[in-house]
């Protein structure tokens, strides 16, 4: 079972959430066909989404995390709902590379480097609050951390890992991400980043561990009060509905071309890959509507 858990210290000066997220991960390996290097780097990107997904206040918001940089992966894009639960897709899915020389997948070089992590986060006001900073290595959870420091001005640190099976499926994923809140004294900030220096990789404590075990072993001597635990999944609110109203969208013009064409409209959602067919007849009537 994939979960979030939220933790904060007992004095209340450090907050985390951690994952485990392979179920996650998993799915979406198997609706996108991803290569190894391409589940990583979106694994990654969906399991930091999910979390800020949990940390949003308003009920109908999402959070959406773009990386484009100049990787031959191409566009990598997460979106959350405020429960958590999560969907993404890589622009291409297929891409492989060789492993970098400590034998790990190398994401960074998937991602790119010249290029940007962007933030959005739409809380049902007129316009998203979006933030954007510069890719420090690809590797997603880097990236973050510099995010959180640059654009939101807040004391964070990420880490994210992706494990991939001989059989190529998903053994595990997950992550945390450890905020510092205002006034938390330096040998708390010291305290932590000796844990989070010795604790090694994410992937070796969720191969055999929990989330909880990675909250452990981050605030590790700090006491963590555990605050909040729930079930994520990867989940896509696509539906037929929904997609005819975005053809209603483009306009009966647009629309009165494509029915005209005599052929059958195929419009596929890029988050869960299902296709959704519309005839020429279907079409002429969603135009009307439009009109």
């Amino acid at each position: 079972m994939d979960e979030i858990i939220r933790a904060v210290t007992s004095d209340g000066f450090i907050k985390i959430s951690a994952i485990s997220g392979r179920g996650i991960v998993e799915h979406a390996r198997q609706i996108h066909d991803l290569s190894p290097v391409a589940s990583a780097a979106l694994g990654r990107t969906l399991c930091a989404c999910s979390i800020l997904g949990d940390l949003l206040k308003e009920e109908d918001a999402t959070v959406t995390l773009r990386l484009n940089g100049s990787g031959p992966i191409g566009t990598v894009i997460a979106v959350s709902d405020s429960t958590g639960n999560v969907r993404g897709y890589v622009q291409e899915p297929h891409i492989d590379l060789p492993l970098k020389a400590n034998g790990k997948l190398d994401v960074g070089g998937a991602v790119g480097k010249n290029g940007t992590l962007t933030v959005s986060r739409d809380l049902g006001l007129k316009e998203p609050y979006i933030g954007s900073t510069a890719l420090v290595s690809g590797e997603v959870a880097e990236d973050l951390t510099y995010y959180f420091v640059e654009s939101e001005q807040v004391g964070a640190a990420c880490g994210l890992g992706v494990l991939v099976d001989t059989d190529l499926s998903i053994k595990c994923a997950g992550g945390f991400i450890v905020a510092l809140l205002p006034g938390a004294p330096a040998s708390l900030i010291e305290t932590v980043e000796a844990n989070i220096a010795k604790m090694g990789q994410v992937t070796d404590i969720l191969k055999d561990g929990t989330a909880e075990d990675l909250i452990n072993r981050v605030l590790a001597g700090l006491e963590p009060e555990i605050l909040a635990q729930k079930s994520v999944e990867y989940h896509c609110y696509c539906s037929r509905e929904r997609v005819s109203s975005a053809l209603e969208s483009i306009g009966s013009e647009a629309l009165e071309e494509i029915a005209e064409s005599g052929d059958d409209a195929e419009i596929n959602c890029h988050f869960c890959n299902k296709t959704y067919t519309f005839t020429p007849d279907e079409i002429r009537a969603i135009s009307t509507r439009s009109e």
